[in-house]
């Protein structure tokens, strides 16, 4: 695992998406910004968003993590492990400090806004998006990982995709998807650079896995 130019699509797909939130949350009122994020709905898009959401679930990254162990080597363990564990720690920690409520608890100023039927919705600790953090700190780890130009942007709209449900299912603002997104791709790419250009690129442990 080199720094590689194989993650700039990453990285550029990820900047895109950053300026253009960015510049939404700074332009429009929040709850007028999340009813335009749900000007189109339909039945498919609830059964299709409520179900790939759950891969930004903690235990999505953590089966990756073991995967990675037995199939590559401790390096690629720790570059999902790592990316995905510190940044869960940083978003908990977040949440508590700033302790945003979620869009559920504006539902009467949300007005007609449609809520996904069947859906168990949170009410607080909004800030930032835990499954937006995770999508990207796990799709950025595994564009580093894979080291292909292609993954790295199919990765990247992968994440977007997976922090978009959020605000699809009402769970998240756009802002907390937008924090989320950045504090996933900054750790994983600063665990990068801890394995690929400080001393532990040198340690032979870490080309270690079991029943080799």
């Amino acid at each position: 695992m080199r720094a590689k130019k194989s993650i700039h699509p990453f990285l550029l797909t990820w900047g895109v998406f950053t300026v253009i939130l960015l510049l939404l949350v700074m332009g429009t009122d929040q709850l007028e910004l999340h009813r335009i994020m749900h000007r189109y709905t339909a039945r498919w898009a609830d059964r299709f968003f409520s179900a790939i959401t759950h891969l930004a679930d903690g235990l999505v990254p953590t089966a990756l993590s073991i995967v990675l162990l037995l199939a590559v080597n401790m390096r690629a363990f720790l570059m999902m492990g790592l990316s995905c564990g510190l940044s869960a720690i940083a978003v908990q920690i977040l949440k508590r400090v700033i302790a945003y409520d979620r869009p559920y608890m504006y539902k009467d100023r949300l007005g007609d806004l449609p809520w996904v039927e069947g859906l168990e919705l949170h009410h607080h600790l909004s800030f930032p998006s835990g499954h937006a953090t995770a999508a990207f700190s796990m799709c950025c780890a595994l564009a580093v990982l894979i080291d292909r130009r292609v993954w790295s942007l199919v990765l990247c709209l992968g994440a977007v995709l997976l922090a978009y449900s959020r605000v699809y299912l009402s769970q998240h603002f756009t802002e907390d998807i937008l924090a989320g997104a950045a504090l996933g791709t900054l750790v994983a790419l600063g665990v990068q650079q801890w394995l690929d250009r400080t001393a532990m690129k040198d340690k032979a442990w870490l080309q270690w896995r079991p029943f080799s």
